[in-house]
């Protein structure tokens, strides 16, 4: 396989990685029901409940292949060098910051903080690399 495609593949089982590990958080899957409510309120349809509820049933497994992905990512990024760095930041601060164990709630703000901070130096030195590849072009 080419470099490029292999760097495709990364991506997605990166972004793949990075969607569950979101879906793994009790809170977020909340505030996702919750933002699915509203939008459709918005287009005119009325829900009660919380559509996405199933989620807190699976949070678990879908966290742990949320971990086992990004170790694919981990194994793309060390040995084929063909993912961006800033994607494994960001995809790694995802799930640390969707830990869902029960017992670990207690820690639930380190978590968040740890993971949130990767997740957003991740976006940000991302955002800064495409800045200076369009004045680098000019």
């Amino acid at each position: 396989m080419d470099t490029k495609k292999e760097g495709k593949i990364a991506g997605a089982v990166g972004g793949v990685s990075g969607a569950a590990s979101i879906l793994g958080s009790w809170q977020i899957c909340h505030n996702l029901c919750l933002g699915l409510i509203a939008f459709l309120g918005v287009i005119g349809i009325t829900l009660t409940g919380m559509p996405l509820l199933f989620f807190t049933k699976i949070v678990i497994p879908v966290w742990i292949i949320a971990v086992i992905l990004l170790g694919v990512v981990f194994w793309f990024y060390f040995k084929k060098n063909c993912i961006s760095k800033n994607l494994v930041m960001f995809n790694s601060g995802l799930i640390i910051a969707g830990t869902p164990f029960q017992n670990l709630q207690n820690f639930q703000i380190f978590f968040w903080v740890i993971g949130g901070t990767l997740a957003a130096l991740g976006t940000a030195f991302f955002i800064k690399e495409k800045i200076s590849k369009k004045r680098r072009k000019k």
